[in-house]
C-alpha cells in the first residue's frame, strides 16, 4: 500500500485549484449575435478585444450578427467541382481537341 500522505482525488502535475491561485480573470463583455433562424448566441470577449462582426451560430451553423432586425444571410455554398470542371472553365472544346490531338501524336510517334 502507498503511504497515507498522497492527496486523494488529484493527479501529478495538477496546478492549483481556484481563481485565487491563478489570479484575476480579464474583464469580460457579452455580445449578442442573432442568426436568420432567430437563434441568439452570447459569447464573451475581453473588454479590450476586437469584437468580430459575425459569429457562427452553434445551433444551425449559419452566420450571426449583432443586429437582430438584420441578421446576415447564409453563405452561398459552392458545389464541389472536379478537376475536369475546372479545366473546362479554362479551355474551350477546340482547345481541348487540339491538346488531345497533340498528345495522341506524341504517343503514336513513340
Amino acid at each position: 500500500m502507498a503511504s497515507g500522505s498522497a492527496i486523494r482525488g488529484s493527479r501529478v502535475g495538477a496546478g492549483p485549484m481556484g481563481e485565487a491561485e491563478r489570479g484575476d480573470a480579464a474583464p469580460r463583455q457579452r455580445i449578442s449575435y442573432f442568426c436568420v433562424n432567430g437563434h441568439e448566441t452570447r459569447p464573451s470577449f475581453a473588454t479590450e478585444a476586437v469584437v468580430p462582426e459575425t459569429w457562427d451560430c452553434p445551433r444551425c451553423g449559419l452566420p450571426a450578427g449583432p443586429d437582430q432586425a438584420n441578421p446576415p444571410s447564409a453563405h452561398r455554398v459552392e458545389p464541389y467541382k472536379t478537376h475536369l470542371a475546372y479545366v473546362k472553365e479554362r479551355r474551350s472544346d477546340e482547345d481541348g481537341e487540339a491538346i488531345l490531338n497533340e498528345a495522341l501524336a506524341k504517343l503514336r510517334a513513340r
